[in-house]
């Protein structure tokens, strides 16, 4: 599956920014999808995850309560929307696309989120 992941920027602290990550080439139902995030130094961390059909989901601790992962499979997309932006919320954004063995096997190209103080 290709996934194209879209919708970061600049924002100030406080702010809000929904990414957004289409899927093609495969059935996008079929997999679990995900969001992790890499700071500059930083290894890559994870964010959020939904299930193939968007009833369950789970975050990190460092975004509960702030960020909501959702998808549409309609549309072949997940959303993730990101409220109450902080600075340690800049890094590069990646979706991702985990298989029903549990391994996160296709990778979208990443969108940059920069949060200014």
């Amino acid at each position: 599956v290709q996934l194209q992941a879209y919708g970061g920027g600049l924002v100030q602290a406080g702010g809000s920014l929904r990414l957004s990550c289409a899927a093609s080439g495969r059935t996008f139902s079929n997999y679990a999808m995900g969001w992790f995030r890499q700071a500059p130094g930083k290894e890559r961390e994870f964010v959020a995850v939904i299930s193939r059909g968007g009833a369950s989901t789970s975050y990190a601790d460092s975004v509960k309560g702030r960020f909501t992962i959702s998808r549409d499979n309609a549309k072949n997309t997940v959303y993730l929307q990101m409220n109450s932006l902080k600075p340690e919320d800049t890094a590069v954004y990646y979706c991702a696309a985990k298989t029903p063995a549990g391994e996160y096997a296709y990778w979208g190209q990443g969108t940059q989120v920069t949060v200014s103080s």
